[in-house]
């Protein structure tokens, strides 16, 4: 059995039951607690949600959730985006913002709700991230460690997707490492985010 230590405030079961059972929703994955029965009724009141990412594969995120979002049921919107600052590219020549960045400005998204720290316990952010009230955070390839400080603003917690079948392969690089030992499965994993390195509760894994 493995311990968790949570680093911040820990929700009680009922607010992490309702944050499972909402990921659950929002993502179209089909087990949803029987505790929780899902209404048909479409919601009028939807609850912010902000995605911490940055390559490609956070893009794709990105579309999972607005689509989802879009949905009359859906329980929450995309209020914000946190990616990392723009970086030298194509050989150091202009600065570029990241795929998650340019996919979200296609998308529609204004660039006041793009943030780019340079890290995620910088006081200007967290203070933005604070007037956005958001439930739930996600990240995706983020890259960045996030603080308490952070982990203690949305009430429902914040989630990392992480490709590998937690608790195995923890850390930076999941897919290498599981191709570098010839496994013949790995999969995805949703967590919820700890200050210890993939070590919170595991939501689900697929």
């Amino acid at each position: 059995m493995h311990s968790y230590r949570w680093c911040g405030s820990l929700p009680s079961t009922a607010t992490t039951t309702t944050a499972t059972t909402m990921i659950r929703r929002l993502c179209c994955l089909q087990s949803v607690s029987p505790s929780l029965p899902f209404s048909s009724a479409p919601t009028t009141i939807k609850k912010p949600l902000v995605l911490l990412g940055a390559p490609q594969v956070s893009a794709i995120v990105l579309d999972m959730l607005l689509n989802a979002s879009a949905s009359p049921h859906s329980l929450f919107e995309v209020a914000a985006i946190v990616t990392q600052p723009p970086a030298r590219r194509d050989r150091g020549k202009k600065l570029a913002l990241s795929p998650l960045a340019t996919h979200a400005l296609d998308r529609g998204f204004s660039p006041d709700l793009i943030f780019t720290p340079l890290k995620a316990g910088d006081d200007d952010f967290l203070s933005n991230l604070k007037a956005l009230q958001p439930h739930l955070c996600i990240t995706a390839a983020y890259g960045n460690i996030l603080p308490t400080k952070f982990l203690d603003i949305p009430p429902l917690g914040t989630v990392n997707i992480h490709p590998s079948l937690l608790p195995l392969y923890r850390g930076a690089a999941p897919v290498q490492r599981a191709l570098q030992d010839g496994v013949k499965e790995t999969g995805v994993s949703l967590a919820f985010t700890v200050r210890a390195l993939d070590a919170g509760p595991i939501i689900t894994s697929f």
